[in-house]
C-alpha cells in the first residue's frame, strides 16, 4: 500500500448482523455507513451490502480505493465452523473488493485473503483488537467499552498497551472482556429471570418475545439509525408495538398496564443490563490493575450505556472519535458514526499507517 496525500482507503467490519465501512482520504475520515447483513441467512446478504457500498462510493472505487477488513461474521451458523467462515468471507470479499484487500490479523497484523484459511485464528472476531491497538498509544490507562447491537467488548489499556488477558472469544468470555449483550439484538430473557411488577416480582417468559432494542427504543435512547435489526415478532417499531412485545415477556398484553408502567419496566431492564456490564467491567479493571480514575472510552451504538456506566463508576468518559482521530470531524453526525463503527475506522487507520 502506497503513501500519498490523496490516498483512498475503505475500512470494513464484516459482522454477522451488519456490515460497517468507512472511507479515509489522505488519512482523514470522509464518510461512514452501516448496512443490515443477516449473514446467518446466506452470503447473498453480504453481497447486497457490498453492492450498496460500491454504489455509495463509486467515485472512490473508480479511483482505485484500497481495502482493509476485519470480521466477526464467521461465528454465524451458516458456516460449519469458524475456520470455514473466515475462509469463505475472505474469498467473497476478495472477489468483490479486488487485489488491494488486506485482512486484519491480530497475530501478524495483516493477512492476504488467500492465506485466511490457514490463519483463521488470528482473523476471527479480531475487530476489538484493531480498535484497542489504535487507542492504546493515544491514551495511557483506560478501558475501551464498545457496546454494539449484539455484544460488549471491555478491553483494558495499560501504560499505552493493550492489556487484554484473552484473545479468542472463548478466552474473553472467561475473563469478562467479552459480554454477550448488546443494545439491539439481545433477548430480554437473558437479562434476568424475574422483574419487578406492581409491588412484587414476576418470572419472565424465556422466549424470544422481545429484545433490548425494545427497551432502549421505548426509553428514547436508541438512535433509530442504529435500530436496523428486525423485531422479535416481525412487527413495527412504534411505541404500541414495542410495549406489546414487552408485555408478552410477563404474560400480558399492552392494554393490561399503563404506558408509564411499561416505561418503568423498560427502564428496569436497562438498569439490569447496565449492572451486568458494570460488574464485568470492574472485574476487567481489577485484573489489569487499572487506577480508579482511568477513563472509559465509549464506542458502539450503545455508547449511551457506556456513558451511563462511567457516571456510575465515577470515571471520566471519552468517546472513541475524541481519542482515535487526530482531527475529529467537525460534522457531529460523522463523529458519532465513527464511535458506532469504531472497528471499521480503526482497521482503516491501521492500514493508512502502513507503507
Amino acid at each position: 500500500m502506497s503513501r500519498r496525500e490523496d490516498r483512498l482507503l475503505l475500512g470494513w467490519d464484516i459482522g454477522g448482523a451488519h456490515v460497517k465501512a468507512c472511507l479515509l482520504q489522505g488519512g482523514a475520515l470522509r464518510d461512514i455507513a452501516q448496512w443490515p447483513c443477516p449473514l446467518w441467512q446466506g452470503m447473498e446478504h453480504l453481497d447486497a451490502a457490498l453492492v450498496q457500498a460500491r454504489s455509495r462510493w463509486s467515485q472512490a472505487w473508480n479511483a482505485g480505493v484500497e481495502h482493509a477488513a476485519t470480521m466477526t461474521g464467521e461465528m454465524v451458523d451458516l458456516f460449519e465452523d469458524r475456520a470455514q467462515g473466515v475462509a469463505q468471507i475472505a474469498l467473497r470479499l476478495a472477489r468483490s473488493l479486488g487485489p488491494s484487500l488486506r485482512l486484519f490479523d491480530a497475530d501478524s497484523v495483516w493477512c492476504e485473503p488467500r492465506d485466511a484459511g490457514a490463519n483463521w485464528r488470528g482473523i476471527a472476531s479480531a475487530n476489538w483488537s484493531a480498535t484497542a491497538r489504535v487507542l492504546a498509544p493515544r491514551i495511557a490507562d483506560a478501558i475501551l467499552v464498545d457496546i454494539g447491537s449484539t455484544t460488549t467488548d471491555l478491553i483494558p489499556l495499560r501504560a499505552g498497551r493493550v492489556a487484554a488477558q484473552g484473545t479468542s472469544d472463548a478466552e474473553r468470555l472467561v475473563t469478562g472482556e467479552l459480554v454477550y449483550q448488546g443494545v439491539v439484538r439481545t433477548p430480554l430473557c437473558a437479562l434476568g429471570p424475574r422483574v419487578p411488577w406492581r409491588g412484587g416480582t414476576a418470572n419472565v417468559m424465556n422466549e424470544f418475545f422481545a429484545t433490548t432494542a425494545d427497551v432502549h427504543r421505548l426509553a428514547g435512547e436508541l438512535d433509530p439509525a442504529h435500530d436496523q435489526a428486525g423485531t422479535a415478532d416481525g412487527r413495527g417499531k412504534d411505541a404500541p408495538a414495542t410495549r406489546q412485545r414487552l408485555a408478552r415477556m410477563v404474560g400480558r398484553d399492552a392494554c393490561d398496564a399503563s404506558e408509564a408502567e411499561w416505561l418503568a419496566l423498560a427502564r428496569w431492564w436497562k438498569d439490569a443490563q447496565v449492572r451486568e456490564i458494570q460488574a464485568q467491567l470492574q472485574r476487567v479493571a481489577d485484573a489489569a490493575g487499572l487506577p480508579a480514575d482511568a477513563p472509559l472510552v465509549g464506542a458502539g451504538c450503545g455508547v449511551f450505556l457506556a456513558a451511563d456506566i462511567a457516571r456510575r463508576c465515577e470515571r471520566p468518559f471519552l468517546r472513541y472519535a475524541q481519542v482515535a482521530l487526530a482531527a475529529p470531524p467537525q460534522d457531529a453526525a460523522l463523529a458519532a458514526w465513527a464511535d458506532v463503527c469504531a472497528p471499521a475506522v480503526s482497521v482503516a487507520l491501521l492500514a493508512s499507517a502502513r507503507e
